[in-house]
Order: structure tokens, then sequence, then C-alpha cells
């Protein structure tokens, strides 16, 4: 995009001439010839305004600092993707009868229960008792609704204790009748799961209540808390104070084969379930809820127990029905990868001094002022009447700290209208010199945002106080709320009676575009959104990175 305002500054003839008069002759039909090329480059870059949908990213949220934006795979994606593999409702609830995710579970559990007579030959061989090792949340207990419906994917860890006591968890699918398939094969049934002492016999009461028969009280191990006699076992030895998962859970099956059983097979949804040895053979069940990694023990090297790297993602969230578990995102290592692009703490709170975001975008705009600047000066002398259009919502206002620190990534409007009103966003960083040098050139600029009527003196208040220069309230387009003057106007035509995005942005600029709404010619459009940039009426798009939320 970057290349095509270099065009349309270097051939202003065909980019930025007026429009003819009906007795002008060779011009009148010269005119019509560039304004044709200038529409047809309008719809050539439309097919090329789609999300990318091949991801790399490190589990540790590492590739932040590396990818750029669009290569960070957008957080609302996800969890889309999520949704459509657990098939979840709007409320976050997995369906409980059919999904991508019940179908690859019961898939991986017929291939073990074909192998358990295997497995407990190859334990009774050692001349040990075979043993079977379960995790529990994900692996023996389903998750998945307080995760999603209940804490929205932001860990809560009181909440969590009232569905654990409250034993409000369904079973992990198919993992009852296995676990039943191998009791009645032989294998004696262990337990060993993060969550802590006290919530130890909730925890049993669940499994019982789901219908699992072979946990007891004796095989089934949680963490200790540190408080009475809930404390570290002899058995465990840690590097530091605080032990990390797999020195317990390692530690903890490293135990159990000391009481002369043989782990055949241990099952669990985190890889920190499975490193660390003492076990024959590891399964790994699907989660991209939630991710807990942990450090392998000195020595160890276990490559196959580490998270996938590469993905593909589309971004109506259909992958979820063919990606299988593994193959989605994680949706902490997303958030991870997000936070270190944005040079955000724990908080939510965004590096406003130094970050990769903040390298991109200044490298975008320091890139395209000039070639924008020299656009618009031959624009104004050949009397076009040159105009850039800029969307508000991370293009012009910067919302990072209010989607993550405010909102844990989970939008709220009537949060989201208090930061409006109270003109609390900064500015995005490099584009108030770039548009400034813009309207100094002779560009006139046009507001189009998403934001509603309500919204648009506070919205134009808050551009003022970080240093944008030359908007106006004619040329700010906001968008109806339907109540009272706040009205559709009548050059928005819509195929629903919900307005799409694109048709609100699309038609506003063919709306500015034409001698009612100026006769502007539109160099450029800005936008962090594909919608803000689809459907022409501008001869250049210009995508500004954003994984932190998507509205197609």
């Amino acid at each position: 995009m970057i290349a095509a305002i270099a065009v349309a500054a270097a051939a202003p003839a065909l980019a930025l001439a007026p429009a003819a008069s009906a007795d002008t002759g060779h011009h009148s039909r010269t005119t019509l010839s560039q304004q044709s090329a200038v529409k047809s480059l309008a719809s050539w870059t439309d097919t090329y305004l789609t999300p990318r949908t091949s991801f790399t990213m490190q589990p540790d949220g590492s590739s932040g600092n590396t990818v750029g934006g669009a290569g960070i795979p957008n957080i609302a994606v996800v969890k889309s993707t999520i949704r459509t593999y657990y098939n979840a409702d709007a409320h976050g609830i997995a369906n409980k009868k059919s999904s991508p995710y019940i179908s690859q579970m019961d898939s991986i559990l017929a291939a073990q229960t074909a192998r358990l007579k295997s497995l407990y030959k190859q334990s009774a061989a050692h001349g040990k008792k075979p043993a079977i090792v379960f995790d529990a949340d994900d692996t023996t207990l389903w998750t998945y609704d307080m995760e999603d419906g209940a804490m929205h994917f932001n860990f809560d860890p009181a909440l969590q204790d009232t569905w654990v006591q409250d034993e409000k968890f369904p079973a992990t699918p198919g993992m009852v009748k296995f676990e039943k398939a191998a009791k009645a094969a032989g294998f004696t049934i262990f337990g060993i799961t993060g969550r802590n002492d006290d919530q130890k016999a909730a925890t049993l009461g669940n499994l019982k209540k789901v219908g699992y028969t072979g946990f007891t009280a004796k095989h089934f191990f949680t963490k200790w808390t540190g408080v009475g006699s809930s404390q570290q076992p002899s058995y465990i030895t840690c590097a530091t104070a605080k032990c990390t998962t797999v020195e317990f859970k390692a530690g903890t099956r490293k135990h159990i084969e000391s009481m002369g059983y043989d782990v055949a097979l241990n099952l669990g949804d985190q890889f920190s379930d499975l490193q660390g040895g003492s076990a024959d053979h590891t399964v790994k069940l699907p989660n991209p809820t939630y991710y807990l990694p942990s450090p392998d023990l000195p020595g160890m090297s276990q490559p196959r127990l580490s998270p996938r790297t590469h993905f593909i993602m589309k971004a109506d969230g259909s992958s979820g029905k063919t990606q299988g578990g593994e193959g989605i995102p994680n949706i902490d290592s997303v958030k991870a990868t997000i936070r270190t692009y944005y040079g955000a703490g724990a908080n939510g709170i965004a590096n406003k001094t130094s970050s990769p975001y903040i390298t991109e975008m200044t490298r975008l705009t320091r890139r395209v002022t000039p070639l924008l600047s020299f656009a618009c000066t031959v624009g104004k002398l050949l009397g076009a009447k040159p105009a850039i259009v800029l969307d508000a919502d991370d293009t012009t206002l910067w919302t990072y700290d209010m989607e993550d620190g405010a909102m844990h990534f989970n939008f709220d409007p009537a949060l989201q209208d208090t930061w409006v009103q109270d003109e609390k966003f900064p500015a995005n960083p490099g584009m108030v010199a770039m548009v400034n040098a813009a309207n100094r050139a002779g560009c006139t600029l046009i507001g189009l945002t998403g934001r509603h009527d309500d919204q648009k003196t506070a919205t134009m208040g808050n551009l003022a106080k970080d240093g944008y220069q030359g908007f106006t309230a004619a040329n700010y387009y906001t968008k109806w709320t339907g109540v009272g003057s706040s009205q559709q106007p009548p050059y928005i035509t819509c195929a629903a009676a919900k307005c799409t995005t694109i048709e609100f942005k699309s038609q506003t600029r063919a709306h500015v575009e034409s001698p009612s709404g100026g006769g502007y010619t539109i160099l450029a459009n800005f936008g962090d959104q594909f919608s803000d940039l689809i459907g022409g009426h501008a001869l250049v798009p210009v995508k500004l990175p954003n994984p932190t939320y998507y509205l197609p």
C-alpha cells in the first residue's frame, strides 16, 4: 500500500485530476479514463484487504518482538475459533453432545482404549503393578463453561474455587468410559492435579458425581497449601522455594513408582502435566483455552512435549472445525504475544515510549508522511480537493490500555463510552505528525468512525487534546444511533436493517467524493480494521496493525 502512495505522488495527473466539465471535449475523455483507472486500482486493492491466515507463534509470547502486528493471531478471531471447536453458544457454553472437540477426544480415547491390554502386559512384565495417571482439569473434569462462560478467558482463582467446591464440572468427553475400561483392565487409577489440598474432597466428589469409579483419596494427589498439615511432602524436591508444576507432578509420579507401581500411561491437557519422565507413555489432550508452562527437569530433553508454533487460522473462526485443539493458537500464548508487542505489563498498560508496536508504527508513518504530503501538495495545486480518511480507534486514538488493562480483551460498551466521554485515549504512535503534515500540505482531514453520534464531540475533543489539527465537525462522520435527529443518512443504503461496517464506511467515502459531500479526492484511507478499508472510494488503503480485536 505504501508503494501505491508513491505512485499517487509520482503520477498526480492520474490520481489527482480534477473532475471534468461537460464542455471540455478531449479533456473530458481523458479525465474519465483517469477516473476509471483510479476506480480500477481501488477495486484491485480490495482483493488484498484480507487478514493473514498463517501464523508463527512461540508459546512464551516472544514472537511479539519479531512478527509484527499482522503476524500475531488476532485475539477476537482466536476466541471465535475456540468457540467453533467446542461448538459453544453466545454465552460461552460448550455443546455437550457434538463438536469438533468431542470428536477429537473420542478419537484419542478410542486409540488409547485399544492399547490398554498391551500397556498392561508391558507394565506387568516389569514386575510392577500397572497404573495410569490422570490430571483433573480438562483431563477428567471439563472446565470450558467456567473458562469461557463464567471467566471470559480471564482466570479468577476465587471463582474457580467456587466452581470446584460446588462440584460443577461435567466429565471430559469420553473419559469416564476410558477410566472404567482402564480399571476393568486391571490398572490402578491415580490422580495428580494442581488443585490444592483444600479442594481435594470436592474434586473427588465431583469425579464420583459424573461417573468415575476408580479414584480414591489415597491415590489422588493435590498440591499443598503450606497451611497447617498441608505441607510439601518429603518425596518432592524443588530447585527453589516455590515448586514448578513439572517438579510437583514428575516428583509425584516418581513417588508412585517407588511404591511398586509402573506408570504405564500419563494423561494431561498441559505439556507440564506430562514432562519430567516417570511414565512409559504420555497422552496430550487438546486444550487451547489456557496454557500452564513449566520448565522441564534439569537434564531432561523432551522436544515432543512442546507446543506447536505454526498455525492456520481463518478470520471467520471456521478453522475450529478443521485444525484440532493443538492447531488453534492457545489464548494465553496469544495474550502474552500481544503484550510483548505492545510492551505491556501485567496490568495491561502499553509502554508509551518503546515497543515493537511503536517501532512498527513509527517506521510506517515516517515512510508514508513525505509521500502523502507531496501527493496532498500536488492535489491542491491541481484543484483536486485532496483528502485523507482516518478511522478513530487504533488509527488516530490508541485504545490498548482500555482493551487490555480495563476490559481484559472483553469488550464492554458501557466502559468504552466512559473512556470516550472522558477523552482518555492517547494518540496512536506517529500519527499526529503524519496527519498534521498532510493537513498542512493541503489535504482535508475526513474522520470516519464506528463511534456513534453521541460520542462525536468527545472524540473530536480527544483528538484536539492529543495534538491533531484540521479535523472539523462538518467532515467528521460518526454512526447514527436511531434516536432523535441521529438517523441513517440518505446516502447510506444497506442490505439489512443493521448496516455493516463496510456499507457504512464505503458509502460515506462515496458521499465525501460526491458534490454533496464536498467533491473531495480521497488519496488515502487509514484504518486498523480491514472493514475500515474495503469498498473502494479511496486511491490507497493503508492498514495499520491491531491484533487486539477484529471487526469484520
